[in-house]
C-alpha cells in the first residue's frame, strides 16, 4: 500500500523538509536526492508561480512537496492542488471562520468549493475518476498560525473539521506582538507554547519554522513533528559566507 505524505503526517512521523523560494527545478532535484521528506514550495514569499510549482514538483520526483500560496487566494489554493502536489499551506489563518474556508477551496463537492479540471493531479486525463475519488482523503490541509489574533482563536481553529495540520510561524507572530525577530522573548514563548498545547489536546500534527539544526533538534524534543528547516536563500548565504570568512582567514595568517 502506499503511503502517501498526509498518511504520514497523520501517524507523526517526523518529516523533515526544507522551504524552496527560488524557481529552480535542479535545487528540488537535489533536496530530493539528499533524503529530505517533504519540500515547502513557497508562493507567498518566494519567486515561484504556479508553472515554477509544477516544474519542482516534477523535479521532486517522489518526494512530497506541499505549496504555501499566497494569504487569501482561493483560486491559489485550487491551481497549487492542480499541480499535482501532496497539500498547501494557508498562511495568516485567524480565525474559525478562515480555518473553514481554507479547508472548502482544497476539497471538492460535497465538502468544498473545489473546482474541476484536468490537469497534472489527474494524470493528464488518465487518472482522473481515481484522483477526484481520493484527494479530497489524501490532500494535507495545513494552516499557519503566525499572528496573534491565530494564539487567541486557536481552539476554535482547531476544531475545524478538514484541518490536518497547524505550522507555527514564529517571526511573524512575534511582529503581530510588538517584538518582531524576538522569538525568544518570553511572551513570544507563551504564544508559541499556547498554541503547541491546544495541537496536543485537539490531536493535530504540529509543526514550526525552523531556521537551523539546533533550533530543529530541539523542536523534535518539543514533539513538532513537521519541520521546514531553512529556506534555499539562507542557507546559501550562510554556507557560502562561511566558506570565503574561513579561507580568507586561513590565507591572512
Amino acid at each position: 500500500m502506499t503511503t502517501t505524505f498526509k498518511s504520514r503526517l497523520n501517524s507523526y512521523q517526523p518529516l523533515i523538509g526544507t522551504i524552496l523560494t527560488l524557481p529552480t527545478p535542479e535545487l528540488a532535484e537535489i533536496c530530493a536526492q539528499a533524503g529530505f521528506d517533504w519540500l515547502f514550495l513557497d508562493m507567498e514569499h518566494g519567486l515561484l508561480d504556479i508553472p515554477a510549482v509544477q516544474r519542482l514538483a516534477q523535479a521532486a520526483g517522489d518526494c512530497p512537496c506541499v505549496v504555501r500560496v499566497p494569504a487569501g487566494d482561493g483560486t491559489g489554493i485550487q491551481r497549487a492542488l492542480d499541480t499535482g502536489v501532496a497539500g498547501v499551506i494557508i498562511p495568516q489563518v485567524n480565525s474559525a471562520g478562515q480555518a473553514a474556508w481554507a479547508v472548502r477551496q482544497a476539497k471538492y463537492p460535497p465538502i468544498g468549493d473545489r473546482g474541476t479540471g484536468v490537469t497534472r493531479a489527474h494524470g493528464y486525463g488518465a487518472r482522473f475518476a481515481e484522483y477526484v475519488a481520493n484527494a479530497n482523503a489524501e490532500v494535507a490541509v495545513i494552516l499557519q498560525a503566525e499572528h496573534i489574533r491565530a494564539v487567541e482563536q486557536i481552539d476554535s481553529i482547531l476544531a475545524v473539521d478538514g484541518v490536518d495540520a497547524v505550522i507555527i510561524g514564529p517571526y511573524d507572530l512575534s511582529a503581530s506582538m510588538g517584538k518582531a525577530g524576538q522569538v525568544s522573548d518570553p511572551d513570544v514563548q507563551a504564544a508559541i507554547t499556547q498554541i503547541r498545547e491546544a495541537c496536543i489536546a485537539h490531536h493535530r500534527p504540529m509543526g514550526i519554522f525552523t531556521p537551523d539544526m539546533t533550533t530543529a533538534q530541539q523542536a523534535l524534543h518539543d514533539r513538532y513533528t513537521l519541520l521546514p528547516v531553512g529556506i534555499d536563500g539562507m542557507l546559501f548565504t550562510g554556507m557560502y559566507h562561511e566558506i570565503v570568512v574561513s579561507l580568507r582567514t586561513a590565507t591572512n595568517k
